[in-house]
């Protein structure tokens, strides 16, 4: 497998090397946004790691035009408590994000989770829960068929399919993360921040949540109604 990692941080980009080149993969470098472009075309990766913040042409232009011509997972790096990168990077396609700093295991374990799911089984044509109706490859949901469908990002549709198949019941923390990132690839804090995201905008009212049920010291669980 090959990965592309594009970062004007030389050294956070020679640690990412390093670490994944340890685990057997293939490591290419860029330092700029217009780099980063040239080497996707050239050496068409398997996965990108890219840098919100860098010179000539920013992280989330970049995301945009390879996500315009191509599938290939992306996974975001991000500064701790910038929550707005986080949600520009998903809402123009990003598969994931990882938050500066981060140790070497969480990065080797959120790009094979993402590589995984890249490489599984096929998404469900749709699936239906009440009247919540999701397309998973679109990756859209339809509450009213009289209203345009809700666009979600990769982490929010993979959470609702997750909730969607065992609707009716409680998952804990764990299997959610495990679903939507990977083992050890997130936290509850992560999936709280997602799941928060996710109620903005499926629930009429987000502080009293309908569909998205919380089971205190337990998990969620969805309701359809």
């Amino acid at each position: 497998m090959k990965v592309l990692v594009v970062d004007d941080d030389r050294v956070l980009a020679d640690v990412i090397t390093f670490t994944l080149r340890r685990e057997g993969f293939v490591v290419i470098q860029a330092h700029d946004g217009a780099a980063g472009l040239e080497r996707w075309a050239d050496e068409q990766p398997d996965l990108i790691i890219l840098d919100v913040n860098m010179p000539k042409i920013g992280g989330f232009e970049v995301c945009r035009r390879i996500r315009a011509k191509a599938d290939i997972p992306i996974l975001m790096l991000t500064v701790r408590g910038e929550e707005e990168d986080i949600v520009g990077g998903l809402d123009l396609g990003a598969d994931d994000y990882i938050v500066k700093p981060f140790s070497p295991r969480q990065l080797v374990a959120r790009v094979k989770a993402i590589l995984r799911r890249a490489g599984g089984q096929p998404l469900p044509a749709e699936l239906q829960v009440g009247h919540l109706k999701l397309v998973p490859g679109k990756r859209e949901l339809i509450i009213n068929p009289k209203k345009e469908p809700i666009s979600l990002t990769p982490l929010e549709n993979r959470l609702l399919e997750c909730l969607m198949i065992n609707s009716g019941q409680v998952l804990t923390f764990d299997v959610i993360i495990d679903h939507v990132w990977g083992p050890d690839a997130a936290d509850r804090d992560m999936l709280r921040q997602l799941v928060h995201r996710l109620r903005t905008k499926i629930e009429p009212e987000p502080s009293e949540p309908i569909y998205i049920q919380t089971v205190p010291g337990l998990g969620y669980g969805l309701l359809g109604k």
